[in-house]
């Protein structure tokens, strides 16, 4: 969990100040750029510039050797690529505001899951939408909105203090409310959920409280929260995906079908192997940058 801003020392305050006033103007100043031209060139520069300077590419490349050993090494290189490609899209995606929400509503949009959502919402049961860190996962949140299919999300709290300042506000900005991880955002999350309401939950980083669960074949620590919150609240749990299409601007939202009620573990082992097989298709839009194997 970051520390809060009154436990940062001066150096840290210092450091994260500085790092921010380089994000802004960074971000600024390709927001001057028309929207076709901004979002590839955002994926160029973290791509070919600053993925190398921050180990992006060692990191991807570490995670791929250790859960698809089976690659060649020219694959390996062009997926460090294209991985980070689609992160520096995705970033500058957010900070797009109502350009980047109306490119999310025209996105195509099918799937079981679907159904599912509309049947869960018409009997007034909650529900938890789970996503991953794939394509631009917000890209879904705002075209679901867009079809009358209001919802909080749950999202985790930057470690630069001022960066999440303005994080959060650029999320809020697709729809609200929005649930900061930790015991007070928990207890608004539940809330929502007992009056009927839907959340969405981004499930696929490493997290310390979680338990040991299969993810391309090894140990990855996942969180079986969200497993738990749909059983104790009788709320459907849907998997939801936004895939990025060749032309690298525009989605297609996969809704799967619903997780079925068991135990947490099993429920939770049910949605990394979706994500799993979804990422064994495209590859390139899975940020392979996280340490999702932490202990690996």
């Amino acid at each position: 969990m970051p520390a809060e801003f009154s436990e940062l020392s001066r150096s840290q305050r210092i450091r994260y100040y500085t790092a921010n006033l380089f994000l802004r103007a960074l971000i600024g100043g390709f927001k001057l750029l028309p929207y076709k031209m901004r979002i590839p060139a955002m994926g160029w520069l973290v791509a070919h510039v600053m993925a190398p300077l921050a180990g992006f590419n060692r990191r991807v490349r570490d995670n791929l050797n250790l859960t698809c050993p089976e690659l060649d090494d020219a694959e390996v290189q062009r997926l460090c690529r294209a991985v980070c490609d689609n992160a520096g899209r995705s970033l500058i995606e957010f900070y797009s505001g109502q350009e980047f929400i109306d490119r999310a509503r025209s996105a195509e949009i099918g799937g079981p899951g679907l159904a599912a959502l509309q049947e869960a919402r018409d009997a007034g049961r909650p529900v938890i939408l789970m996503t991953g860190h794939f394509g631009n996962y917000d890209a879904a949140r705002a075209k679901l909105i867009s079809l009358g299919f209001g919802m909080g999300g749950l999202y985790r709290r930057m470690a630069n203090p001022y960066f999440n300042e303005h994080y959060r506000k650029m999320l809020a900005t697709i729809g609200t409310p929005m649930f900061e991880q930790g015991r007070r955002g928990m207890i608004e999350m539940v809330r929502h959920l007992k009056q009927g309401g839907i959340i969405a939950i981004v499930g696929d980083l490493h997290v310390q409280e979680g338990i040991e669960l299969d993810f391309f074949g090894q140990p990855a620590i996942t969180s079986t929260v969200p497993a738990e919150l749909a059983i104790k609240q009788d709320a459907a749990m849907i998997p939801a995906y936004a895939i990025r299409q060749p032309d690298g601007l525009n989605f297609r939202i996969e809704m799967h079908e619903p997780i079925a009620h068991s135990d947490p573990a099993t429920m939770t082992q049910q949605l990394n192997d979706d994500l799993e097989a979804l990422v064994r298709r495209h590859m390139d839009q899975w940020f392979w940058i996280h340490r999702r194997w932490k202990p690996a």
